[in-house]
């Protein structure tokens, strides 16, 4: 099931866009011909909890679960993000009201929507001014510490569209397979941002990874953050030519941490930012098995005819710069 297949802005607001050269990508907008990242300015975020349950889920119940999400991601120690819990509200998410609002909406015709995120956004300056999660009513939820069978664990759901409320779009680490019913089944996942859900029942995606940690990190820098921690940047090029959507992944040879991102220009060019310094492999594959809408608003389209690659050497990210440029060259399938 997918956790949002898009990301709808209310009324008056431009589309948001990836931004290149980040951790992986995150969410922004355009300004003055710019594109320029969406983020909070004003922190700690105030956000309100609608007053009403679903079946097996209170509204205390909710807003204790969702209160957990936004504790782990303030507790991410290289980030400044922070919020807080401004009360109980009987509006509802997606209105239009100066607030950012997480609740409920019965939705069966988003039969692939477990939730999603909505945002106002200045699009003089980029700052997001509200933000509204909603939790599709037509599934059924559960707060239940070791989750339980049947119903989707709504502390995980919570903390993945949390960091799209904080301004992080998705991450391509993970696997999936196909089911004969439709859809896809998760295999393994590399980030909570990854953008299929995992199974009913399932709570492995309740804590922040690498991928993760260092998507919010970059956006909210805590302290000397980028000065602690290095980039390898560089082109993915096919016959000599770049190659526009290729999934990069920065794999710690030391801590097998995996940080990822996309060549995200026509000129195959990517960088992924947030390293811990040291040695890393590098690979370029395409996203051929992944719902390309859940990364890319084409025109263009990403290219996904070649084969994946690891990049020959091992490239070293040094603290507080950058390896320089590679090139990874895939071949054509």
């Amino acid at each position: 099931m997918k956790r949002a297949t898009a990301f709808v802005l209310a009324a008056g607001c431009i589309a948001l866009v990836p931004v290149r050269v980040v951790a992986y990508l995150k969410l922004g907008v355009q300004v003055a011909g710019r594109t320029v990242a969406a983020q909070w300015r004003n922190l700690p975020v105030r956000y309100f909890v609608t007053s009403s349950g679903v079946p097996n889920v209170t509204a205390g119940q909710f807003q204790g679960a969702v209160s957990t999400a936004f504790s782990t991601w303030e507790q991410v120690p290289t980030s400044t993000f922070s919020a807080t819990f401004a009360g109980f509200t009987s509006a509802r998410p997606l209105d239009q009201d100066g607030m950012s609002v997480l609740g409920y909406s019965y939705r069966p015709d988003l039969d692939r929507v477990l939730a999603a995120t909505t945002f106002v956004v200045n699009t003089t300056t980029g700052e997001i001014v509200e933000s509204d999660i909603f939790f599709n009513s037509a599934f059924d939820w559960s707060t239940a510490q070791a989750g339980e069978s049947g119903r989707y664990d709504l502390q995980s759901i919570a903390l993945h569209e949390i960091g799209h409320l904080q301004g992080l779009s998705h991450s391509a680490l993970g696997e999936t397979e196909l089911r004969a019913g439709g859809g896809r089944r998760v295999l393994a996942a590399g980030a909570v941002m990854f953008p299929i859900a995992f199974s009913a029942g399932n709570i492995e995606g309740r804590t922040p990874r690498a991928d993760d940690i260092a998507g919010i990190s970059d956006i909210y820098p805590e302290g000397d953050f980028r000065s602690r921690t290095g980039s390898i940047g560089g082109t993915v090029t096919k016959n000599g030519t770049g190659v526009y959507g290729a999934h990069v992944v920065a794999f710690n040879l030391q801590t097998g941490a995996m940080v990822g991102n996309f060549s995200l220009d026509t000129n195959g060019t990517f960088a992924i930012a947030g390293l811990e310094p040291g040695a890393y492999v590098l690979r370029a594959e395409p996203l051929d098995d992944a719902d390309i809408a859940s990364f890319f608003d084409p025109p263009p389209a990403p290219d996904i005819n070649f084969s994946p690659k690891f990049y020959e050497t091992i490239v070293v990210a040094p603290r507080g710069g950058s390896a320089g440029s590679v090139e990874i060259k895939v071949n054509p399938r």
